[in-house]
């Protein structure tokens, strides 16, 4: 057993239960991420690839307590593959570098660069109002005032769907998770959970609030413009221009390929983690559905800032930040994609996390210098008393892992990052 001080939804305290600590817990599931206070550019510009200690911080973050991990590393052409542990804890299978992994919120990197194709072709304005395009979806003035822009960097404020489509999160249970384990769900009923929640902000204000919805309809949108379906579109002008061999929205519940099983613990209020790498991820849609290889990954990212997808305006326009609040922290994102400072620089990217998996992808402004890993044991924290996440020792592993990978350097608790702050995007903030 790796979960360490399990509690039960009943055991928990009431301040822990109250639903509005709860859904900023388990809100926007669709990510998990790692962000750093800016550092000097120049800390460690060109890193060598250390394969020896690559593998030992893998290691780390498995003994720390994870159930498997996998990465990928490239540096100006040099690449380097690990992993540790295990993909299955009853049958001890164990992980490899090349599986096939659920890469929740990666996936709204993918939609906006369809959307961005489509702005470079006429067909869509960046800044026209959604209802020119879906008239009537979005009801009132909010459909005129809310934009595509609004949608790629979610200045739209429109809610989460995830309260509306797993109620049972409202009271700290996974109960839900296991009702709609095979349930379809279509994107007009996803988008309509979300406007019944209550609007976060006026369109257009910053900072933004991140809601899986904004790429629900932008899927809609991408629909509606191309006349195929949104998956298909992104499948043949995305995926397929990028040359990804093992990256696709899975048909079926069952995820394409070797794979890892997927473990959710939500909080320690499923003990042991279940198992729910069998999933119809319909619920995820265009802002979560995608599975990919660590390996697939870089070369989507690599190709991206390379200007292979899209071009240079459209480029441009996926590169301007704003002020995003994900799990009550500022993110600088742009239209899909978001920056984080480290202290060797800037890195452009994005994170996703799903029921018992969890993914990070991020690359230098050139593509040169990448990482990607995926885990197989999601929300493996626990609460305070307050209903605060508290700190595991994975997340201090998995700092370092990033900061050796990315700047060459091997331990997160004395670098120039710290205070770092993980998994924002998922509601998942942990300050250190």
């Amino acid at each position: 057993m790796i979960s360490r001080h399990p509690r039960q939804i009943d055991k928990l305290p009431a301040a822990a239960r109250r639903p509005k600590r709860i859904m900023a817990a388990v809100t926007a599931l669709a990510v998990a991420g790692v962000l750093a206070t800016p550092g000097p550019a120049s800390a460690a510009t060109d890193p060598a690839l250390d394969r020896q200690a690559l593998r030992q911080s893998l290691d780390a973050v498995h003994q720390a307590g994870m159930y498997g991990i996998y990465s990928e590393v490239r540096e100006a052409g040099k690449t380097w593959q690990g992993a540790a542990g295990v993909a299955d804890v009853v049958t001890r299978r164990p992980v490899r570098p090349d599986m096939v992994h659920r890469i929740g919120s990666i996936t709204k990197t993918f939609t906006s660069v369809a959307i961005l194709q489509q702005v470079a072709r006429g067909t869509i304005e960046l800044d026209a109002p959604v209802n020119r395009y879906l008239p009537g979806l979005i009801p009132g003035d909010r459909g005129q005032k809310i934009t595509v822009r609004m949608l790629l960097n979610h200045t739209s404020h429109i809610g989460d769907y995830i309260a509306g489509a797993f109620p049972s999160l409202l009271e700290g249970s996974g109960a839900s998770l296991d009702d709609n384990r095979f349930r379809e769900f279509a994107p007009e009923e996803l988008v309509k959970f979300a406007l019944a929640a209550p609007p976060t902000g006026e369109p257009g204000t910053t900072p933004g609030s991140y809601s899986n919805a904004n790429y629900v309809i932008a899927g809609l949108l991408l629909a509606k413009v191309t006349g195929v379906s949104a998956e298909q579109y992104i499948t043949r002008n995305v995926i397929r221009k990028a040359g990804l061999r093992h990256t696709s929205f899975p048909r079926t519940p069952q995820i394409p390929g070797p794979h890892s099983k997927a473990y959710e613990s939500l909080f320690g209020w499923i003990d042991p983690p279940r198992d729910y790498s069998v999933y119809n991820m319909s619920w995820a849609s265009t802002a979560g559905a995608v599975v990919s290889t660590m390996d697939d990954l870089n070369r989507f990212y690599r190709a991206l800032l390379r200007g292979e997808l899209i071009g240079d305006a459209q480029l441009t326009e996926m590169r301007k930040t704003l002020p995003v609040l994900a799990g009550g922290v500022a993110i600088d994102y742009g239209l899909g994609i978001y920056s984080i400072d480290l202290p060797c620089g800037r890195f452009w990217g994005h994170d996703g996390g799903v029921f018992g998996m969890i993914t990070q992808s991020l690359s230098s402004p050139d593509g040169k210098r990448q990482l990607s890993f995926g885990i197989n044991l999601a929300k493996y924290q626990h609460l305070d008393d307050n209903g605060n996440i508290e700190p595991s020792p994975i997340d201090f592993a998995l700092v370092d892992h990033v900061l050796l990978a990315l700047c060459g350097q091997s331990d997160a608790r004395t670098s120039q990052a710290s205070p770092l702050v993980l998994f924002p995007t998922a509601g998942l903030s942990v300050k250190r």
